[in-house]
């Protein structure tokens, strides 16, 4: 059991790492799944510590993988229109079956949204658009990282544990 345990939370670490990536799957959720089941195991003691802190850093970068594009966008000088119009986007991006949709929505959104506020200032609409991928991209990075921090934490316990569990 330990050993499907062991493979089963490797696997949700590289499904994290791609969730990062994909705005479709939670990355940093899927990942700390991953350690959840290594705890789950008989080899490697619970640390409620470590669980209870990685639970805490991938509810925070949930929650900012939200925020961030639309600071991204008020940064770049959007308004509330724009920032609205790039939560919009993002969720309807995310949903549309077009090919990056996850990148073309917040774009189209924030950049309609500053339309609508200001119409004949398109070039402001276009630098919050701008502003809004700029956030996402940065969101995805971090998320990302966190994924690979989770995965080096899994590698770093299961050879510490490697006796118990193989």
């Amino acid at each position: 059991m330990d050993t499907f345990l062991l493979i089963l939370g490797f696997c949700c670490m590289l499904t994290g790492i791609l969730g990062s990536v994909l705005p479709v799957l939670p990355g940093p959720g899927i990942s700390w799944l991953g350690l959840v089941l290594l705890y789950f195991t008989n080899a490697v003691p619970a640390n409620y510590w470590i669980l209870g802190i990685t639970l805490l850093i991938t509810i925070v970068i949930s929650y900012l993988d939200y925020i961030i594009p639309a600071k991204g966008t008020k940064h770049f000088g959007g308004s509330k229109y724009g920032i609205w119009g790039t939560n919009i986007g993002l969720v309807l991006g995310i949903i549309a079956p077009i090919p990056f949709g996850f990148l073309i929505g917040p774009f189209l959104g924030a950049f309609i949204g500053e339309l609508i506020y200001d119409s004949k200032n398109q070039k402001r609409a276009l630098r919050a658009a701008t502003g809004s991928i700029i956030g996402f991209l940065a969101s995805t990075f971090m998320q990302f990282l966190i994924c690979l921090l989770f995965l080096g934490l899994y590698i770093s316990l299961v050879w510490h544990y490697k006796e118990g569990l193989f």
